[in-house]
């Protein structure tokens, strides 16, 4: 038995598969213990090291400050909400699983996001346009830096041909490259347009983040409790996506303070270079303020940021908590303005222009047609709807009635272009002249006419001009001269002759005009006036979308016909349940500035319309701010600071000025008017022709606002040195126009237009034409100045608070006086006018205050007048000054009427809801058939 287990042992240690054993077991008794050792000896402290290895320092963003008015009344703060975040988690280093998978989440967690009409986050400089096309909204230096910061290049210039890309990174445009995101994400192509672009703004801004995973990316903020539910209940599947408290930016009645606090968003790249430079604790994360207070007071709200401490694990995710320092809120600034002076100063003046446009309505001044198209060519219906499995039947009607005008008008103008004797422009249809005015446009805009190209002095060119040459005509000259750049057609640009090119541009007419919004609108035009959309389905379909709250008596009196629907309009402008912004007809603007002139600070400065910037801040709503630039009532323009038009008669206190300091008149000078000022060959008229004024000195001339005697003024200055120059006579008014600060902006801390004096014809600018243009907020400083005797640079601030109360800096307002420019005989002569002026206007009998005031009316070329008004009140002891301007308003008596209202409200105790209660009817407007100069 031994000898046996002796020689079995024997053989097996001569077997080379026995020493193969023992080694291998060798190894794994040594595996083994190193194991035991890593795994239980030492695991936890190995594990620790693993994951608490990398520390990273984080931001916590600080409050921003509130904003509230003078007697801190709040406008803007912050409110806690729900924003849905995500953070790229995803380990897999095969980019198309990873891809796949973020690509899926993104899509599921968007459409529920839409689903529950909640907005997604979105500050991109690309959006879908009203045609379904990607489009830029920057340009100049700001799309150069967009277009490296795409493709990665430090700079613009580093751009260029990319052969892998087939295309010019230089020069891409927004399809190219939403294309290559879409490539470059490897995003499906059976997702829709929407919701590829959805997933590529989102993806875009969670690539910033792709060094720092541990920080998430907002995808909407805001959000309803419905998308926090569904978010937290498919948590499993949406691994890396969740539900995060933040603060977000609210805005108090903003249609009435957005053109002056402006919005915050995200910060961009560019300023983000420029803040960090100054203060290095701002991330590519932070909110910042991109327009108006919120962005000239931006260091002040902002606040300093805290610090966190963390660890991070391999993957970038946090592990560990280490310190916190806590941030510091932002400070409180108090601007000027009075809340409820600045809201009853925009429903007024909304409530005027309503007035007109209901009288221009009533009267037929505007056709009803008109009307109707008015609320498809804005884009008040959502003609997009006609297209949704959900559309009604009136939506429906409309949408095929559309499809086959859009149709015939493309035949139209193929048909003319084609043409073997075409009509040159000055014998075209009124409707087919609208439709290539239109398509010269787009094609200009699209660059296919390359207008650097075009030599202004040729003579087929100026033909053209005259509109005595057809359209087929101009564009076969324009392939000719080469300003045609054919590589934007389908053409052989090689070995194309001029005929192919004419085929493809004709082509590319087709397909340009088969799905253009701005097209469709005018064939919406000419369908309503034709009678084929009528005026009870634009009715109705403004019930069906919601644009007027439901009403199913009403609506079903407009469907059988017992209601008639111009009566229907009517009675909805009167009561302003449809705005005149709505309309978008003329007048639908109009802007006011009220300040104090004892010490120059802004009580009011309303731009109408206005916009909800609720809705663009804490991320743009894209297809909002589509529709804000889009609406022809243009809500983002500050018509208090950006508008110039002539001031009219409001300039004559200038002209009086300069007339008395330089002792062409006095006080007392008497000037005869006769209707007609005959010393220049043009011999302009008086507004009162045939009639006259007769004997004028200054104050009856400023009162009746006599055009012979500051004609007079005007020409008195340039013969100063006995015979009459134009240059000197220009350059005396500039003088004075300057003195009132019309040069220069006003200081103003949110974006302003510099008004412009006249350059030539000193005897027209002496009242107020020639080329003068001013802004509402340079006439009420204007005024002011002349209310006062100081030229005030003004401030919408009036102090700015910390935290914990403490002020920290009081604005005042600067002024240089200029009461030394004339005596007090001659301010008394400029006052007293003024104040006769307001005896001239029947808006103000009765009224219990002594004002002071000029009207003056601007003319516009094709156009109705533009209405002004200049005064103050009261007129012994002044506490504001009131510039306003109704554009297109007709006559300047408009804009005082609705002064007066201001100054009732504001100074006399005035019931606001009690002038609010007046109908549209209420107003009597004049000047609704005249163009008379006052």
């Amino acid at each position: 038995m031994n000898k046996k287990i002796k020689n079995y042992l024997q053989n097996l240690f001569n077997s080379r598969i026995a020493v193969l054993a023992t080694f291998f077991s060798f190894l794994f008794i040594i595996l083994f213990l190193r194991f035991f050792v890593l795994q239980i000896i030492n695991g936890e402290k190995y594990q620790k090291d693993f994951s608490l290895k990398i520390k990273k320092e984080l931001t916590v963003e600080a409050a921003r400050g509130n904003i509230y008015d003078r007697n801190g009344k709040l406008l803007a703060y912050n409110e806690l909400a729900y924003s849905v975040t995500i953070s790229d988690n995803d380990e897999s280093s095969d980019s198309k699983i990873r891809n796949k998978s973020l690509n899926s989440k993104l899509k599921q967690v968007i459409t529920q996001i839409h689903k529950n009409n909640d907005t997604l986050s979105n500050d991109y400089q690309i959006v879908l346009d009203e045609d379904g096309n990607f489009v830029y909204t920057v340009d100049g230096t700001r799309l150069k830096r967009f277009l490296a910061d795409t493709f990665h290049e430090r700079s613009y210039s580093k751009l260029g041909y990319n052969k892998e890309l087939k295309f010019n990174t230089a020069k891409a445009s927004a399809e190219q490259i939403m294309n290559y995101y879409s490539k470059l994400y490897q995003i499906p192509k059976s997702y829709s347009k929407q919701l590829k672009y959805d997933i590529i703004v989102a993806r875009v801004a969670l690539s910033a983040n792709k060094y720092s995973k541990y920080r998430s990316t907002t995808i909407a903020k805001d959000v309803s409790d419905e998308t926090v539910a569904y978010i937290n209940e498919h948590s499993q599947e949406l691994k890396g996506i969740s539900i995060e408290e933040a603060t977000i930016r609210k805005y108090n009645d903003p249609e009435y303070f957005a053109s002056i606090l402006g919005y915050t968003g995200k910060i961009s790249n560019e300023e983000f270079e420029d803040y960090s430079s100054k203060d290095k604790s701002y991330t590519n994360n932070d909110e910042v303020g991109k327009a108006g207070i919120e962005q000239y007071y931006e260091k002040y709200l902002r606040g300093i940021n805290g610090k966190q401490t963390v660890l991070v694990d391999n993957v970038g995710r946090i592990s560990k908590k280490l310190s916190k320092k806590d941030a510091k809120a932002g400070n409180n600034v108090y601007l000027s303005v009075d809340k409820d002076l600045q809201i009853a100063t925009y429903k007024l003046l909304e409530q005027e222009i309503a007035g007109i446009v209901y009288a221009e309505i009533r009267n037929g001044i505007i056709p009803k047609e008109d009307v109707y198209a008015s609320f498809l060519k804005n884009s008040i219906i959502d003609t997009s709807r006609f297209d949704s499995p959900n559309a009604t039947d009136t939506e429906k009607a409309v949408r095929d009635i559309k499809n086959q005008g859009v149709q015939e008008g493309i035949t139209l103008i193929d048909n003319e272009l084609r043409s073997a004797k075409p009509a040159v422009n000055n014998n075209l249809p009124e409707k087919t002249l609208d439709y290539f005015t239109y398509l010269i446009s787009e094609l200009k805009n699209d660059k296919v006419i390359d207008t650097s190209k075009i030599d202004s002095n040729d003579s087929t060119y100026q033909k053209w001009r005259e509109g005595n040459l057809s359209p087929k005509e101009y564009l076969s000259y324009c392939i000719k001269k080469q300003w045609i750049d054919i590589s934007k057609l389908n053409v052989d640009e090689k070995y194309a002759n001029s005929d192919e090119v004419y085929d493809a541009l004709c082509k590319f007419v087709q397909k340009k005009l088969s799905n253009n919004t701005g097209f469709t609108k005018i064939v919406y035009q000419y369908l309503v006036k034709e009678g084929r959309i009528s005026g009870t389905q634009v009715c109705v379909l403004l019930y069906e979308q919601g644009i007027l709250e439901q009403d199913e008596g009403t609506l079903n009196g407009l469907k059988n016909g017992t209601i008639s629907p111009f009566n229907f309009l009517l009675d909805k402008i009167n009561k302003i349940e449809i705005t005149p912004a709505q309309l978008a007809l003329e007048p639908c603007t109009g802007s006011t500035v009220i300040t104090d002139p004892n010490n120059g600070e802004i009580l009011a400065m309303v731009s109408y319309p206005g916009y909800d910037n609720n809705r663009l801040a804490n991320g743009v709503d894209s297809k909002y701010y589509a529709a804000l630039n889009s609406d022809l009532s243009k809500p983002l323009y500050n018509y208090a600071t950006q508008e110039r038009t002539a001031p009219g008669s409001t300039f004559k206190m200038i002209s009086a000025t300069a007339g008395m300091s330089e002792n062409v008149i006095t006080p007392d000078s008497v000037i005869n008017c006769g209707g007609v000022f005959n010393e220049v060959s043009n011999k302009p008229r008086c507004w009162i022709y045939p009639s006259a004024h007769g004997p004028e000195n200054v104050s009856t001339a400023i009162k009746d606002s006599c055009n012979v005697f500051f004609y007079t003024v005007g020409y008195r200055l340039a013969s100063m040195t006995g015979t009459y120059n134009d240059a000197k006579g220009i350059e005396k008014i500039q003088k004075y126009a300057k003195i009132y600060g019309l040069d220069k902006k006003t200081g103003i801390e949110i974006p302003e237009n510099t008004s412009a004096i006249a350059t030539e014809y000193p005897v027209m600018a002496a009242i107020g034409q020639s080329n003068n243009n001013f802004t509402t907020v340079s006439l009420s400083r204007y005024v002011t100045a002349i209310t006062s005797g100081k030229l005030y640079t003004y401030k919408l601030m009036n102090k700015i608070v910390n935290s914990k109360g403490k002020v920290l800096k009081k604005y005042t307002s600067k002024s240089s006086d200029i009461s030394s420019t004339l005596s007090s005989t001659q301010w008394t002569a400029i006052h007293n006018g003024m104040n006769q002026v307001i005896t001239t206007l029947d808006c103000f009998k009765g009224f219990p205050i002594s004002v002071a005031g000029k009207t003056g009316t601007a003319q516009q070329a094709g156009h109705p007048n533009h209405g002004l008004f200049v005064g103050y009140a009261p007129f012994e002891e002044p506490k504001i000054t009131i510039a306003t301007r109704i554009a297109h308003g007709f006559s300047s008596h408009n804009a005082a009427a609705v002064a007066q209202r201001i100054m009732s409200y504001y100074l006399t105790g005035g019931d606001l809801n009690g002038m609010l209660a007046n109908k549209a009817d209420s107003i009597n407007p004049s000047g609704l058939s005249s163009r008379s100069n006052d």
